[in-house]
């Protein structure tokens, strides 16, 4: 039996990686289909576990350091753990649905050659379903889910964790989580278990443990 992959939030503190994990930098680049500047992490571990940092100020980024006690992070988590199903609103097209629970960690990748996934749904599902199916399957934080005759259509992700940089932006952006892993908050819950979700990194986020895109507006640099 494969061992649970896991990331465990420790109470104001940084979030805690199964050793299994992959971890990788990558770059935004809008209207691509893929990240840019792939490249692997080697992690120090210790007893199967990283440690990534959560409040934004450690000098080793993307990995802890102990900064958070030094300035009393407050990691709190406040996130919804309404299941995704029961949370995301839905746009209708003619021949197709669009699901969004409007958790936005400003990856782009909603915005597609011919404009974004909402207009194009708009203006003519059925030329620009390939476009929209894209868009929606790339958005990391799983806030977009295409549905077609009744499926909702997801990309496949093996799991592993993105350090993401937004080189048009001048911004650090969150960790995307991709892949068959279990987050579990400091409490010992579990959130809803999906394929694609956004951490922060920046700790500034009023949706912990999940990412909303306030790394943008504060200039986040790790």
């Amino acid at each position: 039996m494969t061992p649970q992959r896991t990331i465990k939030i420790t109470a104001n503190g940084p979030y805690l990686v199964s050793a299994d994990i992959p971890l990788k930098h990558v770059k935004i680049k809008p209207l691509k289909s893929s990240f840019l500047g792939e490249y692997n992490t080697a992690p120090h571990t210790h007893n199967g576990f990283y440690t990534l940092c959560r409040c934004g100020h450690s000098k080793n980024a993307p990995f802890c350091d102990g900064e958070h006690v030094k300035f009393h992070f407050n990691g709190t988590e406040t996130a919804d753990h309404t299941p995704y199903l029961e949370r995301a609103g839905v746009y209708e097209g003619r021949t197709m649905q669009l699901l969004d629970d409007d958790r936005c960690a400003f990856a782009r990748f909603c915005h597609r050659q011919d404009g974004s996934v909402w207009d194009l749904l708009q203006i003519n599902d059925r030329m620009y379903r390939d476009q929209i199916v894209e868009g929606a399957s790339l958005c990391p934080t799983g806030r977009l889910t295409a549905i077609l005759e009744n499926h909702l259509v997801e990309n496949n992700y093996e799991p592993q964790i993105l350090v993401v940089e937004d080189p048009q932006r001048g911004v650090s952006a969150g960790l995307f989580v991709q892949g068959d892993i279990s987050i579990i908050g400091a409490d010992g819950v579990e959130y809803e278990h999906r394929n694609r979700t956004a951490l922060c990194r920046c700790g500034n986020s009023e949706n912990k443990p999940f990412c909303d895109a306030i790394h943008v507006t504060s200039g986040f640099n790790a």
